[in-house]
Order: C-alpha cells, then sequence, then structure tokens
C-alpha cells in the first residue's frame, strides 16, 4: 500500500512546488527589474557613496532608518535597507528589547504621498468623463459651498490654489461622531482665502478628493485605489488599513499619549486620517519601495505599465503641466509637485514630478533621464520632534544625478545645458565654453584614451573653478559639475 501511494505523493509534492515556484514568479513579475548601474549608464560609484549619506544621516538621529529605491529607463539599479524599522517604545528613545532591522521590502506609512494616489483615482474619472477639472466641487458634494466655497473647482483642490486652510480648524478626532461626521466638518470649515490668490497645501483639498471620489464613484476611496489601481499594477504591498498580520513588516511610527494610541505601528500616523478610520485622501497608504517603482514607471510611461493602462495620455499631460505659474516656485501639477529642487536637488526641472510625506518619504520623477528616486524613512519614530529628512532627500536626488550626467562628457554636456536653462550660468557664454571643452572630452573617450580623458576633465574642473572665483556660475552648480566631473574622472582613471 505504502509503495502504491509513493509515486501519487511525488507527483503531488512536485504539482505543489511547482504551484508555489509559479506564484513567487507571478507575485514578482509586476517588480522592475534589477541590473548594475552601467547597464542604464549609470555610475557605481556616486550611488555607493549614498550609503555613506544615508548611514551619517542615520547616525545623526534624522532616522532610525530607511529604504532608498533609484531606477532608470524602467530598471532598479540600487534598493537597499538600512538602520531600524522599529527601534524605541516611547518617546524618550527607550529601546525595545528586539529592534527590528529594516528590508528591503518593509511596508512605510508614506503619509503625504498618498495624495498622488488620489490624484490618480481623480484622473480616472475624469478621464471617464465624469466630471470637468473646472467644474465646481459644490456640485457634487452640495455640503461643501458653505463658508462661500460654492466656485473653488475640481482642479483648484488639485493644485493648492483653493484658498482652504492647510488643515481642518480643530483635529478631526476630537470631533464627535462617526467618519461621515467627521468629513462633514471638514468639508463645511471656512477658507483661508478666496480661490486663485494664494498657494496654499492644504490637506482639506486632498480630503474633499477622496469625498469626490467616493460621491462619484459609489465606492469607499481604498476600494477604489485597490480594484482601479493597485490590483490591476499587481502592487500588493500597497494599501490602506494594513491587516494586522503584517505588523511585523511594517516600519514603525511614532508614539503619541495625546491620542491615547501608544506606539504607533501598523496604523496610519497622521491624526486626522486616523479618526476618518484610516482612508483619507490625504494620507493613509501604506507601501514599498518596490511597488511605489512600479506606479513611477506608469506614470513615465504615459499611465501605463506592462500593458495595463491606469491612466490616459492625456491625463498624463495634465498631470504634468504646471498649473501654477501665478505662484512662482510652488510649480504644481494635478496632485504633483514639479520642479522643487529643495528636494530634488540636480534632478529638478520644469518635467521633474514628485511628493515628500511627512513620515519622511519622498519620490521623485525625472523624465528627461527616465529616472525615479525614492527615498522611504520613518523619521518620526519615535517622536516627530526630529531634524528634517531634506538634506538626505536631497543628497538621494543629488548621488542619482551623479551617476546620471557622470556617465559621459556627452552626459555631462546635457548637465551644462540643463543649468543654462535653468538660470545658473552668468551668460550663454559660460556654459558653451564649458560644453566646448567636454567635446573635446568626449573625443578622447571615443577613441578609448584614458589619459587624455583625465587629462582634459582636469582642465575642465580648472575651468569650473575659475568660473566660480569670477561667480559666473551658482555654488550648488559649481559643485554638482565638479562632482560629476570627478567622478568621471575615477571612471577613466580605473579603465
Amino acid at each position: 500500500m505504502l509503495r502504491k501511494t509513493m509515486p501519487a505523493m511525488f507527483i503531488f509534492v512536485f504539482m505543489l512546488s511547482y504551484i508555489v515556484l509559479d506564484a513567487g514568479t507571478i507575485s514578482a513579475a509586476h517588480e522592475l527589474p534589477q541590473v548594475d548601474p552601467a547597464a542604464v549608464h549609470m555610475l557605481d560609484k556616486p550611488l555607493e557613496d549614498l550609503d555613506t549619506e544615508v548611514e551619517r544621516a542615520i547616525g545623526e538621529d534624522v532616522m532610525p532608518g530607511a529604504v532608498v529605491a533609484i531606477a532608470k529607463d524602467g530598471k532598479i539599479v540600487k534598493q537597499q535597507a538600512y538602520g531600524y524599522a522599529a527601534r524605541y517604545i516611547d518617546s524618550d528613545f527607550s529601546e525595545m528589547e528586539n529592534p527590528v532591522q529594516m528590508q528591503t521590502d518593509t511596508i512605510f506609512d508614506i503619509a503625504s504621498m498618498s495624495k498622488l494616489f488620489t490624484a490618480t483615482a481623480i484622473m480616472q474619472l475624469w478621464d471617464q468623463g465624469a466630471f470637468d477639472l473646472n467644474e465646481p466641487v459644490a456640485q457634487y458634494i452640495p455640503e461643501f459651498a458653505k463658508n462661500g466655497k460654492g466656485d473653488i473647482t475640481i482642479k483648484q483642490l488639485l493644485t493648492h490654489t483653493s484658498g482652504l486652510r492647510p488643515g481642518p480648524s480643530k483635529s478631526l478626532y476630537e470631533v464627535e461622531g462617526d467618519r461621515e461626521d467627521r468629513l462633514k466638518f471638514a468639508m463645511e470649515d471656512a477658507p483661508q482665502t478666496d480661490p486663485d490668490t494664494d498657494y496654499i497645501y492644504s490637506d482639506i483639498n486632498f480630503m474633499t478628493l477622496g469625498v469626490l471620489i467616493e460621491r462619484i464613484s459609489g465606492q469607499r476611496e481604498d476600494v477604489f485605489v485597490r480594484e482601479h489601481i493597485t490590483e490591476p499594477l499587481e502592487m500588493r504591498d500597497t494599501m490602506y488599513q494594513p491587516p494586522a498580520g503584517l505588523k511585523d513588516r511594517i516600519a514603525a511610527t511614532e508614539y503619541q499619549p495625546w491620542t491615547n494610541r501608544g506606539l504607533v505601528w501598523g496604523s496610519v500616523h497622521d491624526e486626522n486620517a486616523w479618526a476618518l478610520d484610516g482612508v483619507a485622501g490625504h494620507a493613509g497608504v501604506f507601501s514599498t519601495a518596490a511597488d511605489l517603482s512600479v506606479f513611477a514607471e506608469m506614470i513615465l510611461h504615459n499611465g501605463s505599465y506592462q500593458g495595463i493602462q491606469v491612466l490616459s495620455k492625456k491625463a498624463i499631460k495634465l498631470i504634468q503641466t504646471n498649473w501654477n505659474g501665478d505662484f512662482p516656485g510652488q510649480d504644481h501639477g494635478l496632485g504633483w509637485e514639479l520642479n522643487q529642487d529643495w528636494y530634488m536637488d540636480a534632478l529638478a526641472d520644469e518635467n521633474a514630478m514628485g511628493h515628500t510625506g511627512y513620515t519622511g518619504t519622498s519620490i521623485v520623477i525625472n523624465p528627461n533621464n527616465q529616472a525615479v528616486t525614492i527615498l522611504l524613512t520613518n523619521r518620526v519614530h519615535p517622536t516627530r520632534e526630529t531634524v528634517s529628512t531634506n538634506s538626505i532627500r536631497k543628497k538621494v536626488s543629488e548621488k542619482a544625478a551623479h551617476a546620471i550626467y557622470g556617465w559621459s562628457a556627452k552626459d555631462l554636456q546635457r548637465f551644462v545645458v540643463k543649468l543654462q536653462a535653468d538660470g545658473e550660468f552668468e551668460s550663454s557664454m559660460v556654459s558653451r565654453a564649458l560644453e566646448t571643452h567636454l567635446t573635446a572630452v568626449s573625443q578622447f573617450e571615443k577613441k578609448n584614451s584614458p589619459e587624455k580623458v583625465v587629462k582634459h576633465l582636469q582642465g575642465f574642473k580648472l575651468m569650473l573653478k575659475h568660473e566660480r572665483e569670477n561667480d559666473a556660475i551658482s555654488a550648488e552648480s559649481y559643485q554638482h559639475l565638479y562632482d560629476s566631473a570627478d567622478y568621471l574622472m575615477q571612471k577613466w582613471q580605473e579603465s
């Protein structure tokens, strides 16, 4: 009897193994492939140097841990975890008995980066012809018209030009009632100023857009986002209200005695989103670096990823358009921030898109280089009273830019052209002289002459120093070009 059952058991185990392996293949199929940086014309060294920068920030208590993901041409060139996902039990930095190491697949509360999912959902409904962007919000949410808000448009919510205050006049967890009562309180709040008179970054704008999604689609936002964005893109680690079983994979956030939640770990950090049952237009999404890379590629490829069309090309064009020309420095598409060098650094340009999150997260998409940088941290663990993560956000973008522009003299020329367009030189004569010198370097690269490449790059660096001494180039752009040229020199010195 035993001999007869063994072959059947073997077949069963083999088939089960195949199914499990196949399921693993399927679960990873949506992720971007990982390659060596050289495969997409990027340098290794700047990306390696980024490790030191992140570890230094952790050592200076900027954040307990982080995950960095950098991609180019649809391929991941760096995905690295640092530090701890959970380390403290209270705001006095009392250590856990068993701190949790950060992993590359750690799930983060991405805070205000959730607004990008709300904006995507809104534009999906726009693609369906559900509304016009210049229509009044009150046409779909009548109670929103209270306190003189009847003329505020959907587009004004998306671009933070509605005049609404940054957040509700009272923390929503202090408002009596259920989710609907608290949303009603936020919707009826008085504005801070008239529409189109100022740029005011406002969570209420996106709380309202979350309600708009629900009113038009008949689905709560978390259901709509799951069915129309994360499931089609196979973003399996992206969700609102993560189940308790995932807690060990989630980065802890803040110790919050004022909300009686203690250490917030596996629940949304933002108090207003928490008061809305963890589902809100402004916050509430949890995700991983791998999933966000997929989301970014969808945006980069005109709303499509691996044959799945999430948004139309027309919607993407509207998303990428700067609608805030009247507010210099506050460039904004529909939901996305544009050209913000305070965290995009050398990747900032008129086409660069991104967003940050209060918990210490950020994403930058640079279409001109087909590049994506993602930084996920738990900087509010165990308290929000820490230094800003903006410096390390900039470093991630800076080192990615050096890896791109330091690949060749031709790429360095592109960098010069970009900086000239950004007004970083005293005159076009300066940029032309630098470009001409790099043309000579490029010729020696084509001839594979390391010594001459290095010699002429040294000359290029001397030119940069001369122009800087004469105030013909900004200090930051000088440093960017100098560092990129230095990385390129190292490449040829080691060849």
